[in-house]
């Protein structure tokens, strides 16, 4: 850290914030945002939103007595300056490295983290949660929760809303308008907030309001407060938070610090039985040029020189299997006009943006809402068209009973592009898909696929084309390929068929995903040692390649699954598969090698797989710890 600082250098905790004068702290904010865009040009991560918030977070800070006070931010990619502030400066630039800061809010780091978050819109869940427990307790603490406009239009923002506005139970919701969550919020929630701010005059009548209703005596204050909600309604269009049970303040400007100061301590002193909703308005990438001008570039960064914006790029001439699954789907689209691209707020996380400039009437960018992605899915599907809905694993699993209900039970056509699978690296545990082999290959009706390398991914898509009976999913890794040549988007597996890589004996790797390169070079290894080994690459979790897993089955001494996903997966499926036909009561030794039983921390993906033992060290010794082991009978008595 610089230690040119005047006044950041001394602030290690939120106490030391409130020993500064009002316009002091306005250096400190300044101070802080230098300080995130050095760290993050440093480290990676999430640049934009942090800017944005940077004056917000100071203040929140400045006027409520955290910890004790709880101050909860949804989603928590903003969250970089609350950390710098909460005890966390000397460790910042450990960000998303291992054994570093989280890159999201995370209870076990902090006391000043009430409530982890990496997936959006559950802040006010969370709030109200909190408030209400204070309430019981008979405590006094304040709780703030701080959301966005792209969240707050998802179902769970207005299921909470709804509730809060019922309860009786004061809490304070921020509103943080920026007219962004990764790319630009869609939906009629984006247009009522865009139809608040044109309302000006609101400012002028409302401080013309507040002379007449301090000259007022006591006895007319209440008429004048209703005048000021009438007034708030009417004017400034606050009127459906109002209706749900809000005290509506706003919009005010998020990035002057006076006005925030005032409007955060009256609804911190007002004696409200309610939610209150501050509206705030800010600029996504604040006070940083190359940020302010490209606000979804800068969301998430990768490290980057200060003074010419330029982000550093990865060294591989190998396509992303992003931009494979865009391409591909693209040039299915060119064939077939039934063809439509779904994401849910995503488009360029998931290369749908890629489709939707080719196709724009067919790209369908619903918001932060993949519960209703995947049911809008189903409907297009029931009337023969092929939707892609293409999500990340992480958040496919917030939209699971429509899976099962609107999809699976139906038998509808719908195609999932399930993203990031596997383990993700520096976003950690949150943002892993390590669970959608095992939630998905569960359900009847359902075709899994997993890609090994990018062309197994074009010929996945080709293949899903076809299946117009039930849903199907093909899941892929982030990051680059392999630098394979890819093939033509009339090459297509048959359904169920896994496929031989190489032959050996005693022993066979079933592979299922991206770990079959790690089989390969272990087989390598392995046959230095005399040991020469088959490796199948299942391609399919469902339906299952029986025949050959019979084969392999009644051929080798030792078979062993491995999959980038959770226990109940694809090695549970063929363990229940050769249990039924009576192959484990033989001689053969079955091993799956699966994500260990626990979150794993973040760190870079090499290394959280090196832990998890699915690299090709891992593999390797378990196949000598396989094949040297000894059935120990133990007899009881």
């Amino acid at each position: 850290m610089s230690s040119n600082y005047k006044f950041l250098n001394n602030v290690n905790f939120p106490s030391d914030i409130r020993k500064l004068s009002q316009s002091e702290i306005k250096v400190l904010a300044e101070e802080v945002r230098q300080e995130l865009i050095d760290v993050v040009s440093e480290t990676g991560g999430h640049l934009g939103a942090g800017l944005g918030v940077v004056e917000l977070t100071v203040v929140l800070h400045y006027i409520f007595n955290t910890p004790h006070d709880k101050l909860i931010w949804d989603v928590g990619h903003q969250t970089y300056p609350h950390k710098i502030l909460t005890g966390r400066k000397n460790k910042i630039r450990t960000l998303r490295k291992g054994r570093g800061l989280s890159g999201f809010t995370k209870r076990s780091e902090s006391e000043y983290d009430p409530f982890g978050a990496a997936h959006s819109s559950t802040s006010i869940s969370s709030a109200l949660g909190m408030a209400v427990a204070n309430k019981l307790s008979n405590k006094s603490d304040n709780v703030i929760a701080v959301i966005g406009d792209g969240a707050i239009s998802a179902g769970m923002a207005y299921e909470a809303m709804n509730n809060a506005g019922e309860s009786k139970t004061k809490m304070i919701v921020v509103l943080n308008d920026n007219d962004m969550s990764i790319a630009k919020p869609v939906g009629a929630m984006r247009k009522y907030l865009a139809k608040i701010l044109s309302g000006k005059i609101y400012f002028s009548f409302r401080e013309t309001l507040k002379l007449i209703i301090s000259a007022f005596s006591k006895r007319f204050k209440n008429k004048a407060g209703k005048a000021e909600d009438f007034l708030r309604s009417a004017v400034t269009g606050g009127t459906l938070f109002n209706s749900m049970g809000f005290y509506y303040i706003g919009p005010i400007d998020g990035h002057d610090i006076d006005t925030m100061v005032s409007v955060f301590k009256n609804a911190k002193e007002i004696n409200y039985d309610g939610p209150i909703l501050v509206h705030v308005k800010t600029e996504k990438g604040k006070g940083y040029k190359f940020a302010e001008k490209s606000e979804d570039k800068f969301h998430g960064v990768s490290k980057f020189n200060v003074k010419t914006g330029e982000q550093i790029k990865s060294s591989s001439n190998a396509p992303s299997y992003t931009k494979v699954f865009a391409n591909t789907l693209i040039k299915h689209a060119e064939k077939d006009s039934k063809v439509v691209g779904i994401t849910a707020a995503m488009p360029s996380g998931t290369g749908i943006d890629l489709f939707g400039k080719k196709f724009p009437n067919r790209m369908f960018d619903v918001g932060i809402a993949e519960q209703h992605a995947v049911t809008f899915a189903a409907g297009m599907a029931t009337e023969g068209f092929k939707p892609y809905a293409a999500i990340y694993s992480t958040f496919l699993q917030r939209a699971y009973d429509q899976v099962v209900h609107d999809v699976a039970i139906q038998s509808l056509p719908v195609r999932f592009a399930i993203d990031r699978a596997g383990l993700v690296g520096a976003d950690g545990p949150t943002h892993a898909g390590s669970f959608d082999i095992t939630y998905l290959s569960t359900l009847p009706n359902f075709v899994v696929m997993a890609a090994s390398d990018e062309a197994e991914l074009v010929r996945m898509i080709n293949t899903s084309i076809d299946i117009n009976d039930r849903p199907s999913a093909f899941r892929y890794p982030r990051g680059n390929g392999l630098g394979v040549e890819l093939p033509e988007i009339n090459e297509k597996i048959e359904l169920g068929k896994g496929k031989i890589i190489k032959t050996g004996k005693k022993v066979v790797i079933l592979n299922f995903g991206a770990r079959l390169h790690e089989c390969i070079l272990a087989s390598e290894n392995l046959s230095k040692k005399g040991i020469n080994i088959s490796i199948i690459d299942a391609r399919f979790a469902k339906p299952l390649d029986e025949n050959l897993i019979w084969q392999i089955a009644t051929e080798h001494e030792v078979l062993i699954t491995i999959e980038e996903g959770s226990i109940g997966g694809f090695g549970s499926h063929v363990s229940q598969f050769l249990s039924e036909k009576n192959l484990l009561d033989s001689n053969l030794k079955f091993r799956s090698m699966i994500l260990p039983d626990r979150f794993i921390d973040h760190d870079k993906p090499e290394l959280m797989y090196k832990f998890a033992n699915l690299d090709s060290i891992g593999i390797e010794n378990k196949i000598l710890d396989t094949l040297n082991s000894k059935v120990l009978i133990k007899k009881f008595n």
